[in-house]
């Protein structure tokens, strides 16, 4: 498959649950164009921050049906995409999962487009995984940090 979009996340939680942040780049291939987005919240957990960089680069493309390839450090998110996991938690309405307003957000999204799933080691020199986690790490720890509003309502 040719992909037109290239997008790498990582998500970091201090103390997990703590304060935490994830960090997405995005590249159209074969073009120079890249872009990065970062977002730092004060109550979260390492997984919620994983799934929710890959919804955000996912919300992020403007045309529908575009060609995908997510490239995570996250067996969590990769495992439960690629090994059909998540399918199965819709079909049982998500019950007893954690993360299940995430997992609901990433499928309406997720089926908008052709996703394919490349799990990387974390921490291996990869340049665009090493700059989402310093994107992760940093929004994590600014002043202002929002709210992860199920999260610390729900008590997951």
């Amino acid at each position: 498959m040719s992909y037109q979009v290239h997008i790498y996340t990582d998500g970091a939680a201090k103390g997990n649950p703590g304060p935490g942040g994830y960090g997405v780049v995005m590249e159209l291939v074969g073009t120079a164009h890249r872009k990065e987005f970062y977002e730092g919240f004060r109550y979260t957990t390492n997984n919620r921050m994983e799934l929710l960089a890959v919804i955000v680069g996912l919300e992020k493309l403007k045309n529908p049906n575009m060609s995908v390839l997510v490239v995570s450090d996250s067996k969590y998110v990769v495992d439960s995409v690629v090994k059909k996991w998540v399918f199965g938690w819709e079909k049982k309405a998500f019950a007893g999962r954690k993360n299940a307003d995430l997992w609901k957000r990433f499928l309406i999204v997720y089926r908008k487009h052709q996703v394919d799933f490349k799990w990387i080691k974390g921490h291996n020199n990869h340049p665009q995984n090493e700059r989402c986690d310093a994107l992760a790490v940093f929004a994590s720890s600014q002043k202002i940090l929002s709210v992860d509003a199920f999260y610390e309502e729900a008590g997951e």
